[in-house]
């Protein structure tokens, strides 16, 4: 299995008004933070089917954090603030999961594991 790589998009960087680049460099040591989780949950892995678990997790982690920055942004709109840096995060949290997406060994076990734990929650949902 080969580490994995992601990177802040420029397309997100331009998007910032900050012009010292402190919001994109706060961007960047998140991104390294997760490959860095990543590639450790790959290491210590067994094989790619549980690397893909691992990942799932990650995933799941991301989506959970685009909503909440997806969220916030009729919100700060509705108080008159620009809500530019919650697009922006919300823009490189669907970059990454795109960029992990194109991973070609993991996309089909990511498939398997997503579909596994929606069967699985579903049946555990029905069973209550």
């Amino acid at each position: 299995m080969d580490e994995i790589s992601l990177a802040v998009p420029r397309d997100v960087v331009d998007s910032l008004p900050d012009e010292e680049g402190t919001a994109a460099l706060d961007m960047q040591r998140s991104v390294e933070g997760i490959e860095a989780r990543i590639n450790q949950a790959i290491a210590d892995a067994d094989d790619e089917a549980e690397a893909a678990g691992r990942i799932a997790d990650a995933i799941e982690r991301m989506e959970t954090h685009l909503e909440r920055y997806d969220e916030f942004v009729p919100e700060l709109r509705a108080w008159g603030q620009s809500p530019i840096y919650a697009i922006a995060w919300r823009n490189l949290q669907a970059a990454l999961l795109t960029q992990l997406y194109e991973v070609g060994w993991l996309t089909t076990y990511l498939d398997r594991e997503r579909n596994y734990r929606l069967v699985e929650d579903g049946i555990r949902l029905g069973d209550q």
